[in-house]
């Protein structure tokens, strides 16, 4: 069960794969060798899918639904950062937490993440049936 208030981390030293460039398709894309927003969501959906384990059955697992954060200061190559996920309450049947990212500079990300919890088997059935795919 979860409790307001509990906390859960991620932490990642960041890589040339992490880098917001690697996101580029062309040259034209022009994007930046930092640490890449994307990748500083899916840190916070770690720390959060960390925090909910405690709440999840067998065969049942936790996926992001919503994410509103903003990424607010570039982090290098090489750099640490730690993402933290604190759980705040329910929104219905999701679970909502205020996520923040640092690094040792500070602050580099904050806003809000909801998960739920559904079970994996279903999950992946619906997918494979909504795709058409194996």
């Amino acid at each position: 069960m979860l409790t307001i208030g509990d906390t859960a981390c991620a932490t990642t030293i960041v890589t040339g794969a992490e880098l917001a460039d690697v996101l580029s398709q062309t040259a034209e894309d022009a994007f930046p060798p930092v640490y890449a927003t994307s990748r500083m969501v899916g840190l916070m959906e770690l720390a959060a899918a960390r925090a909910m384990r405690q709440a999840l059955a067998a065969g049942e697992l936790s996926v992001g639904v919503t994410v509103d954060v903003s990424h607010v200061a570039a982090t290098p190559i090489g750099v640490e950062v730690t993402a933290e996920a604190r759980y705040v309450g329910q929104d219905g049947k999701l679970f909502v937490f205020e996520v923040s990212a640092r690094d040792r500079g500070g602050e580099i990300g904050r806003g809000m993440h909801k998960r739920a919890i559904v079970a994996k088997e279903r999950l992946m059935r619906g997918a494979v049936q909504r795709t058409g795919g194996k």
